[in-house]
């Protein structure tokens, strides 16, 4: 086995590495939920920008659960590999933003004196579109989320994100620091101001001097985020270290394409994330409906339908010739729903979204993406359904995602063998589920969940009947037969 990433020496000539001497840079962001897409995005920017401007600006990464990240990262000097996949090749680069990475669990005192620390400027989170608490239907928190509950129960000691935001922003303000700006980088609706509101509604309830505070003093800019980054596996490490020579334990794997759109709203300073490519914006939301709903909302589709078709991999569906003509019509419909954006060609879009999802050289699992859909389909689906029923634009599209989710949400595949949904309200999905023999009467209790599907979704006649008849075939024939169906209909 070769030696460990520890440095940058000795690596091969066509590996790319920090063009900055990273010991001259001290930290001033914080980062929450330090997975492989911070790694792959956010992290991949900011080593852009501080090559290319400099600043204090390296990052400091804070796992909320596990110490997986801390324990692969620190013996490596923070130091890690991206592998960029594409069409054209496979590129290793490393990448030297990280300064230091912590799991709360374990090292408390050290995300909190990170998050004290008049030097932090900005804190950014990548935490799932689950891992907020936030209530859909109200804004503010769910008292039912775990982490939610508990920090409500004990504010000094948060385990969560509202928790860990509020209590640091008050220490701040009883300090005299500035707050910093809070980065929110899930796919979440209009992120930063959906974060503000979860954390002046957790504010009015635990510290309800902060709550006005936080809606004047702090800036929340909202973020579109797109990089597809699969989960890593042991091959992304033997891979790592066939392409620089080294043992890196905290290698990922990604696609070529990246893309950040930001509200440029930052009182303490940014770093040049532009010089990496970063597009600054007034306004992100066309962007964000854009990506939420074509791209994250054709993966959603293709992800339930390809794992009940046994594909492993997206690359597979993509090679499924019965499933492309969906998946390009579920893009398309999900266009119909946008506005027009200058210096935005959606076909053009559409078309790359198609080639990126057949890329040969990524591993990305229909079950990874099948994950959560509880918290994604909202926004990836049904939304995007709500203006297309609105518009009296066709919903097939839209009914078919939605059957395909809920025969997934039985839980078992159509050889009868049980899976995990990996889903927050997985319990009340199962329950919901549990008995049902027919899909009018599957529909009609999940329908019938608390902040599930939209009320004018769950109320239209039209829309229940046509996500039935699809979730029926489903059910009673087959996913096969089902989407044989919807071609011979399209």
């Amino acid at each position: 086995m070769s030696p460990r990433l520890t440095d940058l020496r000795g690596l091969p000539e066509d590996v790319q590495v920090p063009g900055y001497d990273r010991t001259t840079h001290g930290t001033g962001i914080v980062h929450l939920g330090l997975g492989a897409f911070h790694k792959a995005h956010q992290a991949v920017y900011t080593d852009d920008a501080l090559g290319a401007e400099g600043g204090d600006w390296r990052i400091i990464g804070v796992s909320l659960r596990s110490t997986g990240p801390s324990e692969e990262l620190m013996p490596q000097g923070g130091l890690y590999t991206v592998i960029e996949r594409s069409v054209d090749g496979t590129h290793a680069r490393v990448v030297g933003a990280l300064d230091s990475a912590f799991a709360l669990r374990q090292e408390p005192d050290a995300v909190e004196a990170a998050l004290r620390d008049p030097a932090t400027k900005i804190v950014s989170l990548t935490v799932t579109e689950k891992g907020y608490g936030i209530d859909r239907a109200t804004g503010g928190v769910d008292r039912r989320h775990p982490a939610i509950a508990a920090d409500l129960a004990d504010p000094q000691n948060p385990q969560g994100v509202a928790g860990l935001l509020v209590r640091a922003l008050g220490q701040r303000r009883t300090d005299g620091t500035l707050p910093f700006t809070v980065l929110c980088c899930d796919n979440l609706p209009e992120n930063g101001r959906m974060l503000c509101g979860l954390l002046m509604d957790f504010a009015r309830q635990v510290a309800p001097e902060l709550s006005e505070h936080i809606a004047q003093e702090v800036a929340f800019p909202c973020t579109m985020v797109d990089r597809i980054t699969p989960a890593r596996g042991p091959a992304t490490l033997d891979l790592a270290e066939r392409l620089i020579g080294r043992r890196d334990e905290a290698a990922i794997e990604a696609e070529a394409f990246r893309q950040w759109i930001i509200e440029d709203d930052f009182p303490a300073g940014r770093p040049a994330w532009d010089a990496g490519g970063a597009i600054f914006v007034e306004d992100v939301r066309p962007y964000e409906e854009m990506k939420l709903r074509m791209l994250n909302g054709a993966h959603s589709m293709l992800a339930y339908t390809g794992f009940l078709l046994g594909h492993t991999f997206v690359r597979d569906v993509m090679n499924d010739p019965d499933l492309v003509p969906l998946i390009k019509r579920h893009i398309a419909a999900a266009a119909g729903t946008l506005p027009p954006m200058p210096g935005v060609d959606l076909d053009s879009y559409a078309r790359d979204l198609s080639a990126r999802f057949a890329n040969p050289h990524l591993e990305h699992a229909t079950y990874q993406i099948a994950m959560d859909g509880s918290e994604k389909l909202p926004q990836r689906v049904w939304a995007p359904a709500c203006d297309a029923r609105q518009k009296g634009l066709p919903l097939d599209a839209f009914a078919f995602a939605t059957a395909a989710w809920i025969r997934y949400a039985f839980g078992r595949t159509e050889a009868g063998e049980a899976y995990d949904l990996r889903d927050p309200r997985e319990a009340a999905l199962r329950s919901a589920l549990d008995g049902t023999d027919t899909a009018e009467s599957a529909l009609a209790r999940l329908a019938d969940l608390e902040h599930l599907m939209p009320e004018e979704l769950g109320a239209d006649a039209q829309w229940l009947r046509a996500v039935a008849v699809r979730l029926e075939t489903m059910m009673s024939r087959g996913m096969r037969s089902a989407v044989k169906r919807e071609l011979q209909a399209s």
